[in-house]
């Protein structure tokens, strides 16, 4: 498969790609099922890694779920506005 054939869902945004470390569907299966959700209707195509860091540093402050989807929302939003200035 050609690259730009495996790169053409990023949609218009001029992000670095990343070399994973793990099983990318393993890291996913993983992952609690409010966090596997918000991963499904996502802007962006985010790793397992990614979101479980923000998810995990969000249920350490003592934040509920939904507040951690919203913590989620946030970092996709600034990501998205960054690529758009790029």
């Amino acid at each position: 498969m050609r690259r730009q054939q495996r790169n053409a869902n990023r949609g218009a945004v001029a992000l670095p790609t990343r070399t994973r470390r793990e099983d990318p569907m393993a890291a996913y299966d993983r992952l609690p099922a409010p966090l596997r959700a918000w991963l499904r209707e996502a802007a962006l195509p985010w790793s397992a890694q990614s979101c479980r860091r923000i998810w995990q540093a969000a249920t350490r402050e003592g934040l509920s779920p939904e507040a951690a989807l919203a913590r989620l929302d946030a970092a996709e939003r600034k990501t998205l506005e960054r690529g758009v200035r790029s």
